[in-house]
């Protein structure tokens, strides 16, 4: 898979599923627009990005706020003039049962960040895709489709209506050429678990005996996977959920 001469944008790209996705792309010949909040992991990731010889920008976002969304799109068509893969991948996660007292703030928190955000991108970012009949990927989760742990539900919520999201874009998308789909990994082991210290290991173990095939996925297979779909190889594909588990949903049904 080439993508020579292609624009991509990828949202939470400065560690993680993100950074992966963004060197992967920049492997293959793209240019790679790396936009989170912090500064200092994005420049590493650009580092990486640039041994490939591709070109990048970087751009510092928060993208709770309208103006710093708004901002991702117009630089990244000032420097390169068009934009033909977007890759909807920051997301935050937390835990509160419905009835405590921060559940509500928390909601608001992770709605903002995991659904609205995408939304209002997509929605910004949706007359230049038109232009180069590109393509969105966006990062959800198997959460979208089962609770996983007990108090999730903002966590969970966010990813469903992002799937659905996808789904309810896609038809009107599709008559402009456009795709969209998305990606719903099950545990990837990242830096996610570093409020752990200690215990990091006893949670990815955990995590890695849910699961049928017994192993946990690492970014760079998520990336693949991106890659795959934004290609010219998945041109019939669109609307889709892509499930990359390792078998957990499988394994909780038994």
């Amino acid at each position: 898979m080439s993508f020579r001469e292609k624009v991509v944008i990828v949202t939470g790209a400065s560690s993680g599923i993100g950074a992966a996705i963004a060197v992967k792309f920049a492997e293959q010949g793209a240019s790679v627009v790396l936009t989170a909040r912090n500064q200092a992991r994005l420049k590493e990731v650009a580092d990486k990005c640039r041994s490939y010889g591709a070109k990048h920008c970087i751009i510092i976002a928060d993208l709770t706020k309208k103006d710093e969304i708004g901002k991702i799109v117009a630089t990244t068509v000032e420097q390169f003039g068009k934009i033909d893969v977007l890759v909807n991948n920051a997301g935050i996660a937390g835990r509160a049962a419905i009835w405590e007292a921060n559940a509500m703030e928390l909601y608001d928190e992770i709605m903002a960040t995991n659904l609205h955000a995408v939304v209002y991108l997509t929605s910004l970012a949706a007359p230049h895709l038109i232009k180069t009949k590109g393509n969105i990927v966006n990062i959800s989760s198997i959460a979208a489709v089962n609770v996983i742990k007990p108090e999730q539900f903002a966590y969970c919520t966010s990813k469903a209506g992002l799937d659905h999201f996808t789904r309810s874009a896609a038809p009107d998308f599709a008559s402009k050429g456009v795709r969209v789909n998305s990606i719903n990994p099950g545990p990837v082991e990242t830096n996610i678990a570093q409020c752990l210290g200690d215990r990091q290991g006893e949670f990815w173990n955990m995590m890695q005996k849910m699961t049928a095939l017994g192993r946990l996925s690492d970014s760079e297979e998520i990336a693949d996977l991106v890659l795959f779909v934004a290609s010219d190889k998945a041109k019939a594909i669109t609307g889709s959920s892509y499930i990359t588990d390792n078998g957990l949903l499988l394994k909780r049904g038994a």
